[in-house]
């Protein structure tokens, strides 16, 4: 090659560099005032998240408020924002389906692999744990767990600081601060709960395992795995006879779920009827309530339908 190509070639070479320059320039502003973007599919995955991140990362639940996390689809514009979002963090265990149907190019953090499962006995309505991964009978309402939370919190710190290593010491600052919170929850629960006439609960479907077999007491149900579930002859002879035969004076269903069974067995038998939060998602009048407080209000009702000291 001779000194003109030669030339020509650096002249070539320097001016793709300084295009590349310019773009970066133009880029970098713009860049440093972009903060992290973190979608959480479940409002306690999203409370751990907005209570770490504060301002320095933009976080936001997928699940709209007030919709049922059983029955939700994300629709075109939910979808595309979610691919813009720098981290999607999922609940798991089966509850939302939906996720394996999108092909993320962005990362993609299934939370129940990061805690304590509990798989459902359909035959008893009871549960026993397992450490495998989740399966259709696997109970995903983990988060009822507070020693869950507290890992699903340690998890979320970590990944907020593979994001944003520059403000890793607020993070582990707001992470402590949460955790303290959780302590104090499960301080209140073992106290509150260790005292009780009744040990067991009444629900439409049992979405409590996890606090019953940390605080030591019974879920009986209306129906195992789903909250709308139709509910046999059979079983409601047996609850029936339950509800007379140790005194249970409450019936507890969901926020989301049909009231039409309870009510049913609750007049037919003179008992109370009342909502107990299984907080997959929260109802528009919770709007504003952190997860504490609407563990704090289960708690109160727990303690009144078991007649706690």
């Amino acid at each position: 090659m001779n000194l003109k190509n030669i030339l020509f070639v650096l002249v070539v070479v320097v001016f793709l560099l300084n295009i590349l320059f310019l773009q970066e320039d133009k880029k970098s502003p713009q860049d440093a005032l972009r903060k992290p973007t973190i979608a959480l599919s479940t409002f306690p995955l999203y409370d751990v998240a907005k209570n770490i991140a504060r301002d320095k990362i933009d976080t936001y639940m997928i699940l709209p408020i007030g919709v049922d996390v059983h029955s939700y689809e994300p629709n075109p514009k939910q979808i595309v924002k979610l691919f813009k979002s720098d981290l999607v963090i999922f609940s798991g265990a089966s509850l939302e389906p939906w996720i394996s149907r999108l092909d993320f190019k962005n990362k993609v953090l299934d939370m129940s692999q990061y805690v304590t499962l509990i798989e459902m006995d359909a035959s008893h309505h009871h549960a026993h744990e397992d450490h495998t991964h989740a399966d259709a009978h696997t109970d995903p309402h983990y988060w009822l767990s507070i020693n869950n939370m507290k890992k699903v919190t340690h998890k979320i710190s970590e990944e907020m600081i593979k994001l944003d290593p520059q403000n890793k010491d607020f993070y582990q600052q707001n992470t402590l601060a949460y955790l303290k919170k959780l302590d104090a929850l499960d301080l209140a629960y073992k106290t509150t709960l260790s005292s009780c006439k009744k040990s067991e609960i009444l629900t439409n479907h049992n979405a409590f395992s996890y606090l019953a077999k940390e605080y030591g007491f019974e879920v009986l149900s209306l129906s195992a795995f789903s909250p709308d579930a139709e509910v046999d002859a059979k079983n409601m002879i047996r609850l029936m006879h339950d509800i007379k035969k140790d005194h249970i004076s409450t019936i507890f269903y969901e926020s989301f779920a049909s009231s039409k069974a309870i009510n049913t067995l609750a007049k037919e038998v003179g008992v109370n009827v009342e909502v107990l939060q299984p907080l997959a998602n929260i109802t528009k009048a919770e709007k504003g309530l952190s997860y504490n407080q609407i563990m704090s209000l289960n708690l109160l009702k727990l303690k009144k339908a078991m007649e706690c000291r």
